[in-house]
């Protein structure tokens, strides 16, 4: 097991307000939030991209999340995927303005309304036709209300292409899945590409501080960091200053 993490694989979403202070003072690096909001790449996007270009000065690396609300890659009506397809390239296009290399798009399970093997078949074929068109980024896959680990890990290797992988998200797994962090981070090791980091207490997905929830935090960041060294991890928080200075006390970084 390593001793600490290298700052340089550490991102901070920019759904925290301090996130840009914070990621300037640790040596850190940013995930671009603002387009988890699909009309932010529309009818907003002059004044959001000024903004993100703002926020990235001086900033060494940034990952993009993708939107997501009504995202479906697995959806049974086939406009419906066109209009995730359309969704995604657009986030594509928007990562290559800003230098990002990666791209966090959401699973798009939904147990109301899809079984688990239409979601895996029709998933695989999404991406497989999706990466067709060579998005010059790598996607990574995040799992949301998906509760076992393998369905993402059968979609990632039925479309068995090294540009897709993994986005380990642990606040949802506390909060959606009977299955331990730990066995998450152990099956889907091989795959992970990026990490979602944030706490809760297993009644919802609250996005709170690393030491602010029942994931034994150190245990798994040094974990992850030996099996998955290759990973990078955004804190996705709600205030990201008190979980950094947690992580330099508890020497993580």
């Amino acid at each position: 097991m390593v001793n600490n993490m290298d700052k340089m694989k550490i991102y901070l979403s920019t759904i925290a307000p301090d996130a840009v202070r914070v990621a300037k003072e640790y040596g850190v690096n940013l995930e671009i939030a603002e387009y988890c909001t699909a009309w932010n790449m529309d009818q907003k996007f002059a004044g959001v991209d000024g903004v993100v270009k703002k926020k990235l000065e001086g900033i060494p690396f940034s990952t993009l999340h993708a939107p997501y609300n009504e995202l479906f890659p697995c959806a049974i009506d086939l406009k419906a995927r066109e209009l995730a397809a359309s969704r995604y390239r657009q986030a594509i296009d928007l990562a290559k303005r800003y230098g990002s290399t990666k791209v966090i798009i959401h699973g798009g399970y939904h147990p109301l309304i899809y079984f688990p093997a239409w979601y895996i078949e029709q998933s695989i074929l999404f991406w497989k036709g999706f990466l067709a068109e060579d998005p010059g980024v790598r996607i990574v896959l995040e799992n949301v209300l998906e509760t076992e680990p393998g369905w993402l890990l059968d979609i990632v290797k039925g479309v068995d292409d090294p540009r897709l992988g993994l986005c380990l998200d642990i606040g949802h797994v506390n909060a959606y899945s009977k299955t331990p962090v730990m066995e998450w981070l152990e099956s889907c090791a091989p795959h992970i590409s990026h990490f979602h980091v944030h706490n809760n207490d297993t009644s919802r997905d609250q996005h709170n501080a690393l030491h602010a929830g029942t994931i034994p935090m150190k245990e798994f960041l040094l974990e992850a960091e030996a099996l998955c060294p290759e990973a990078t991890f955004t804190m996705e928080l709600m205030k990201a200053g008190p979980s950094m200075q947690w992580m330099a006390e508890n020497g993580l970084i």
